[in-house]
């Protein structure tokens, strides 16, 4: 998986502006409506999934560990393809549909960094992605009636942060694109 991530960076790069835009979005219109909120979401997850699938092909027969991004993102398009078939959904539902996505993103991202502890620095900052992917579900099946101006910041503050972390694990990784072509010599 390490010379899968190192190679394609610029994806989690990518993954973590998109998170950025989406919770700037959010909070830079906190009236938006429900339905504009379950499109939003449902878009980027689509787009998170289709970006991981895109990293999992990427390396499909030079590793064995491609499925956890695989997975990854099967499930990002599918809640992504739920949101947008079942669009009259309530708050509370959209809400477990968000904090199931990010249980399961949030487990995949600490299994990657367990895998990926022996072969690079830093795992850490994948595993924090997890950790707070885990931490957002569990706040959000904690309370699950709260408010959707409250619901909509709190899922914008994810965003950001998580957005951000991304960022952080992609210029690790291109950072480390050295290390790949000295293991490749």
């Amino acid at each position: 998986m390490f010379d899968l991530l190192t190679r394609n960076w610029w994806v989690l790069i990518l993954r973590g502006v998109l998170a950025i835009l989406f919770g700037v979005l959010a909070f830079s219109r906190p009236g938006v409506t429900l339905a504009t909120l379950i499109i939003f979401f449902g878009a980027y997850a689509f787009v998170d999934g289709i970006f991981a699938i895109i990293l999992a092909f990427g390396g499909w027969n030079e590793r064995d560990d491609r499925w956890l991004l695989l997975l990854e993102g099967i499930a990002g398009i599918g809640i992504g393809i739920i949101t947008f078939r079942a669009p009259e959904i309530t708050a509370v539902s959209l809400l477990l549909y968000i904090a199931a996505w990010s249980l399961v993103i949030g487990m995949l991202r600490i299994a990657a960094a367990i895998r990926l502890r022996k072969v690079i620095e830093h795992e850490w900052l994948l595993a924090l992605s997890g950790v707070a992917a885990i931490l957002f579900a569990a706040i959000l099946l904690w309370n699950p009636a709260a408010g959707a101006l409250g619901l909509l910041w709190f899922i914008a503050s994810f965003a950001i942060v998580y957005g951000a972390i991304q960022i952080a694990v992609g210029f690790r990784m291109h950072g480390m694109r050295g290390q790949l072509k000295r293991a490749e010599a």
